[in-house]
This record gives structure tokens, C-alpha cells and sequence, in this order.
């Protein structure tokens, strides 16, 4: 097998090399603290998630899993009244391997799809490993769905019109929501979006072994993300589907899914298979390998062509979806 890795896009390259002294991509677990205090996370509370005064924002605590603490949910509303009655919602499920973040972050890529589709933007915050390992995390982006679902009328939302997104582990807890409402019957969304997800806790991909000590997300960050997620259960037999979607069997009955990956990063090959095993259990898929890609791109260089290319591939999937 061939460690070595693709090449990295030209403009992507570039960035890389600006972030390199503040982003390394190896996260052990004794600097998960220092990221958290880190000044990135309290910048996030300075953002205007308005959108100069397009939408309302609020944040709503309402009831967490049964016998656990209240979740915050962060609500972003159109201010102007709807044009043709109950809006559809984007339920956010933010990234940070499982260990770091807030509702506050990467809520601006569904902010601009709502801007451009006229929704709601409801993104819940989750407890986070390794203090709350699984099921923890899952169960409370379960209560945030159906708490979003049971409300939405007082949103001014259609509760038969939600689409789940999220980014990394935010795309993984999507793909993990999407098999619990499933097999709970649930709230029935309507579609997926999966954005260079975290889905395999057995770190043992070709593209996992490649992309070793390169990038923004590698092998190592990936093994202290899950360890802190499952503990000794890690990479064993034990491990469960709503915990790793890339372990359940069956993919069948599954809201259509919208996947994107780079093609230089640790996740390509588990999100490459995932959307294979949709498509093989009957299911609708769209992905999206994004060449020269390295994980979170579009976020971190948001003006290349490549990741103006994968913001607009989103937006067109989302209007075909709520077109329907």
C-alpha cells in the first residue's frame, strides 16, 4: 500500500502553510483542554448571527435525554415573514472530533444555505467527550431533533421538512441521527448532509494511513477523538452503530444523503464506502471527492475555487431537496 499522500490543491496548499504554526494535525489528549480555552472558541461568540439583521437569533435551553442534563439550542430565524407558508429547518450538528466546540461552530455554512433558501437554522450543542463519552453526545442531538420537531410550528417551521447537517464529527452524529430516528421511528427528516464526516472509529484506511502527520486532522487526532468517545471499546467488535455509523449493517431505509470529502485527507476512504454501502442498500447518495482537498478545506480557505465549488454543490443539492 502507498503512504505517500495526494497532493494537496495548489490554493489549499497555500493556506495550509499560513495555519501550519497554529493548527498541527496530530490532537493528543492532553491538549484538548488548551483548545478549548484557546481564543478561536471565544471568537466564536463575537460573530453576527444576524447576518446584519436577516435573522432573529436566540438561544433556547429545552429538555435533554431522559435522566440528563438540558441542552442549548441556538435558533436563527428569517426576521421577515415567510412568502409561502411554514419554513423548512436545517437541524446543525456541529464538528470538533467529539471533543471541543459549541453550537457556534460552523453555524455560518448553514446561515448562508438559509439566507439563500429562506429557513430556519436550529444547531444544538451536545455534551462532549471525554468527560461524556457515547451515548451521551448522540442522545442529546436525538432530544435536540425531536424537541425541533415538536416545536416547529412556534418556530414558524414544517416539522416534515427538516434536513440534519453537520461537519466532521458533526457529520458523523448527522449519520448516526439519521440511523437513530430511523430505527426509533422518530422524526422523519427529509435529507442528510454529510460533510467530510467522521464515521469509522477503526482509523485504518488506506487515506488514514496516508495522510499521517499531514493536513489539519490525522490518524492520531482521529484515534484521540474516538478514544475519548468509546474508551477501550475503540477499533474492537463492540462498537456500536449510532456510536461509529460506519459500523451499521444495514443503510437501508435512510433519508438521501449529500457527502463531500477531500481527497487528501484521513476520512476520503470511510466516506467514499459509506456513500457505496448507501447506494448498495437501495439508498440515494450524491458525493462529492473534492481533489486536492484536506479535511475542513472550505472552512479554512473559503475564497479558493475548490471550496467556492463545494459551497455551491451543497446549495444546489438543498434546493433540489426542498424542491421536492
Amino acid at each position: 500500500m502507498s503512504l505517500v499522500p495526494p497532493p494537496f490543491d495548489p490554493e489549499l496548499a497555500a493556506a495550509l502553510e499560513l495555519i501550519k504554526d497554529v493548527i498541527s494535525p496530530g490532537l493528543t489528549l492532553d491538549q484538548i483542554d488548551e483548545i478549548r480555552q484557546g481564543p478561536g472558541i471565544a471568537l466564536l461568540a463575537e460573530l453576527d448571527l444576524t447576518l446584519d439583521g436577516f435573522f432573529e437569533v436566540e438561544d433556547r435551553t429545552v429538555p435533554g435525554p431522559e435522566d440528563a442534563p438540558e441542552i442549548s439550542l441556538l435558533i436563527c430565524r428569517p426576521a421577515a415573514p415567510p412568502t409561502a407558508g411554514p419554513r423548512p429547518v436545517v437541524y446543525h450538528v456541529h464538528g470538533g472530533g467529539m471533543v471541543i466546540g459549541n453550537n457556534r461552530v460552523g453555524v455560518d455554512v448553514p446561515l448562508a444555505w438559509a439566507k439563500e433558501t429562506d429557513a430556519v437554522v436550529v444547531s444544538v450543542e451536545y455534551r462532549l467527550a471525554p468527560e461524556h463519552p457515547h451515548p451521551a453526545p448522540v442522545e442529546d442531538v436525538y432530544a435536540g431533533l425531536v424537541w425541533t420537531a415538536e416545536h416547529a410550528a412556534e418556530l414558524g417551521a414544517d416539522p416534515e421538512r427538516i434536513v440534519i447537517a453537520g461537519a466532521s464529527a458533526g457529520g458523523g452524529l448527522c449519520a448516526a441521527l439519521a440511523l437513530l430516528a430511523r430505527d426509533r421511528k422518530g422524526p422523519q427528516v427529509i435529507g442528510q448532509v454529510l460533510m467530510c464526516p467522521m464515521l469509522d472509529d477503526r482509523n485504518d484506511t488506506p487515506s488514514a494511513h496516508q495522510m499521517a502527520g499531514v493536513g489539519v486532522w490525522d490518524r492520531t487526532a482521529n484515534e484521540t477523538g474516538w478514544t475519548a468517545l468509546l474508551g477501550e471499546l475503540r477499533g474492537g467488535p463492540d462498537v456500536p452503530a449510532y456510536a461509529a455509523p460506519a459500523r451499521a449493517e444495514d443503510l437501508s431505509g435512510l433519508p438521501p444523503a449529500f457527502l463531500d470529502v477531500g481527497s487528501a485527507e484521513t476520512f476520503r476512504d470511510e466516506v467514499v464506502a459509506y456513500a457505496s454501502r448507501i447506494w448498495q442498500a437501495g439508498g440515494v447518495a450524491e458525493l462529492h471527492v473534492w481533489p486536492g482537498g484536506f479535511h475542513g478545506f472550505d472552512g479554512f480557505a473559503p475564497q479558493s475555487a475548490l471550496s467556492q465549488g463545494a459551497r455551491a454543490a451543497q446549495l444546489r443539492w438543498l434546493r433540489r431537496l426542498l424542491a421536492n
